[in-house]
């Protein structure tokens, strides 16, 4: 909507996860060199969690297009599932076909085959499991036993579970003692800072600006850092608001008061909550126990749809009644230029020509067919308003204001 009047190729602050827009922050960088390490060391498990809006799917986008060819890549989305039915979406993931109602034996049994068959063939298997907090304890003790699948000198299936915090708070269960013990890299996202996140907010502009990219200044991106409370997707929610609200008023610069507004109109609608303390955390390089998680406010992303998508309609509105009104504007021209080559034209042929202006008296006879029954005789009204004729009603409405033009 706003991108043409910005010079943008594209959004920059789009939710969807896109690895071209991952900021390369120093929690981002080292979360990248971890994931890359258990996945190329073949380290275990390995454990990536964040606060919502964190960027653990960018992340993830970012290294399994990095992955080469020689990588058979299982990726689960959808972890409301039972221990077998695990089992059953991770075949149906790596291409097998798990059959219809066969034991969880059967269904270990012809995934082991495979994964021996990845290996002779020189492949390796990873299983990336996305939400991982919603899986039962029994689904993640089906993940563990996976892991069991090995040759004398390393494993089978590489294993990434990436979720919320509170799949840290899972692993921390006595029940889950064992599967803790096999998580050798773990890392949690920590949210930017305020500098990171005038970095980050910049940088997106940049990647997506055709020629000189418009910029935040560090007052709004501060702003923007206080009420995103330095979560990628709550700033992308923010920044997008504010340029699609700059864009309405016409204001190429972006200043402290439009980010103002916008951030209580966000406030007031419930898209965003109040600004809460940032919660901070360490990486992990061992399974010990998960530090407590502090939950923190998150915006509701189906009421920030729906309001930006409102808005985005106004505009666009906005944008076909502007494009019509110039429609206008423009066959008027063309029907008085017209009008004026005419009567030129007639002058040079020696023709007399009505002069320009209101026609009354001098107005040529006019024939009306009637095609129903004759209208019934004019009120005195009408009668006052037909000394006013036609043309000169036309003139004055359409062509007297363009008759300097015209002239010109």
């Amino acid at each position: 909507m706003y991108e043409r009047f910005y010079n943008l190729r594209e959004r920059p602050f789009s939710l969807s996860p896109d690895p071209a827009y991952l900021y390369p922050s120093r929690v981002h960088k080292e979360a990248l060199s971890y994931l890359r390490y258990g996945i190329e060391g073949h380290a275990g498990f390995i454990v990536l969690t964040g606060e919502i809006g964190s960027g653990k799917t960018t992340l993830l986008q970012a290294v399994l297009s990095g992955l080469d060819q020689q990588t058979s890549v299982s990726r689960l989305v959808d972890t409301m599932l039972d221990a077998h039915e695990l089992i059953e979406a991770i075949m149906l993931d790596f291409g097998l076909d798990p059959g219809e109602g066969r034991s969880t034996p059967y269904l270990h049994r012809d995934l082991a085959r495979f994964l021996v068959e990845q290996r002779a063939a020189g492949r390796l298997a990873l299983l990336v499991i996305d939400e991982a907090q919603n899986l039962s304890l029994a689904a993640l003790e089906q993940v563990r036993m996976l892991s069991n699948l090995e040759t004398e000198k390393s494993k089978l299936i590489q294993i990434a579970l990436v979720g919320q915090p509170s799949l840290r708070d899972m692993l921390g269960r006595p029940e889950l003692e064992q599967l803790r013990q096999r998580v050798t890299v773990s890392y949690h996202l920590n949210p930017l800072d305020a500098a990171e996140t005038s970095a980050y907010i910049n940088y997106r502009l940049s990647r997506a600006a055709i020629g000189a990219p418009i910029e935040f200044s560090r007052d709004v991106t501060d702003l923007i850092h206080l009420h995103g409370a330095g979560i990628p997707r709550k700033i992308n929610i923010i920044a997008d608001a504010v340029l699609l609200f700059g864009y309405g008023e016409d204001r190429k610069v972006i200043t402290v008061d439009l980010a103002q507004d916008v951030v209580g109109e966000l406030e007031a609608t419930g898209v965003i909550g109040s600004p809460t303390p940032i919660h901070s955390s360490r990486a992990m390089s061992s399974p010990s126990m998960p530090p407590p998680i502090i939950p923190s406010v998150v915006p509701t992303l189906t009421a920030t749809e729906e309001e930006l998508a409102a808005r985005e309609q106004r505009l666009a509105l906005r944008e076909r009644q502007l494009a019509e009104q110039q429609r206008i504007l423009f066959e008027e021209y063309r029907l008085l230029r017209s009008l004026r080559e005419g009567r030129e034209a007639r002058q040079e042929q020696g023709q007399t020509v009505v002069p320009w202006g209101p026609r009354t008296e001098q107005a040529p006879e006019r024939r009306t067919i009637m095609i129903a029954a004759p209208p019934p005789p004019p009120s005195p009204t009408e009668t006052v308003r037909s000394k006013d004729s036609v043309w000169a009603r036309v003139w004055r409405s359409l062509f007297e204001p363009f008759r300097a033009v015209v002239e010109d």
